[in-house]
């Protein structure tokens, strides 16, 4: 048996490939960081992208590839996620399915690493002087002066996952102050209904608004390009929609989050800190529907 934890870098998945093959080239840096191999895992969905669109090698999913390493003797893992926050795909989905695959394999151990952004370490400015460096480049190449920033996600029906996008965007505002003049946190979509409204503003509603009306940057709280991130995809239709309504208006997309060089440092970091992390352990919560 390998004595070692068996590491994964787990994103949540897409059926685009654009999506896998960043989570592989991520992965592949920061095994070259940490001297060890780091896997390239999503939870879920991958599978069905067609490998030919991955040079012939199919994605990974979790629970599959887990059962294989069984095979080769590994029964020690560790997860270190490519989230911004305290997701419920890691932090409860993958539990569960950890402990219902202990029923059959006791000797199994999962760690998981802390996900990139700490609400409770106010301190840890990582993540936004990551983007706020992105959004520096994209002012400094289309030469703007002084534009309207929005930070940007996809929207959630989680408001502890909105606090993470509300967290960022303050950081954000510090990081950038030099640069802007102002930051607004938006949301690419919401559910219908009172409950899900700390999701706004909404994108398509804030572009074209007052401070938003001229030159605007999108500071990308997406990690990967897909279909809501990705050329031509939702966040490109709705900027494309703005505009044409709005005389005057200008949008620039500052580029995604794992196309920065100090995402894989960030990661090593958490690596390091889940290592001395607990194993999952006890009975399966219930779910965080807040």
């Amino acid at each position: 048996m390998n004595p070692y934890p068996c590491t994964l870098l787990i994103d949540n998945g897409s059926h685009r490939a654009e999506s896998t093959l960043s989570l592989r080239r991520i992965a592949e840096a920061l095994s070259a960081k940490l001297d060890g191999n780091v896997h390239p895992v999503s939870l879920l969905h991958s599978t069905k992208v067609d490998p030919a669109e991955l040079g012939g090698t199919p994605a990974q999913i979790f629970e599959p590839f887990l059962r294989k390493q069984r095979e080769k003797g590994q029964n020690s893992f560790l997860v270190v996620p490519f989230f911004f926050g305290h997701s419920a795909a890691i932090y409860e989905y993958l539990p569960q399915r950890v402990r219902e695959m202990s029923k059959d394999w006791p000797e199994l151990e999962v760690r998981i690493a802390p996900s990139m952004v700490k609400l409770d370490e106010p301190g840890d400015t990582r993540v936004a002087g990551i983007l706020g460096d992105l959004v520096i480049r994209k002012i400094e190449e289309e030469g703007l002066v002084q534009p309207a920033v929005t930070l940007v996600d996809h929207g959630t029906p989680r408001t502890a996952v909105n606090k993470v996008r509300n967290h960022v965007a303050g950081q954000l505002a510090e990081v950038l102050k030099d640069y802007v003049s102002v930051v607004v946190a938006s949301s690419m979509e919401r559910r219908e209904g009172d409950e899900y409204a700390f999701n706004e503003p909404l994108l398509e509603n804030l572009l074209g608004q007052e401070k938003f009306e001229k030159d605007v940057v999108l500071s990308m709280l997406f990690i990967s390009p897909g279909r809501h991130a990705g050329p031509g995809g939702d966040i490109a239709q709705i900027r494309h929609e703005a505009e044409k309504k709005s005389d005057g208006l200008r949008t620039f997309a500052s580029s995604l989050f794992a196309t920065h060089p100090g995402v894989v440092d960030l990661l090593a970091e958490r690596y390091a800190e889940g290592l001395s992390g607990d194993p999952i352990a006890g009975e399966v919560p219930a779910p965080d529907t807040r």
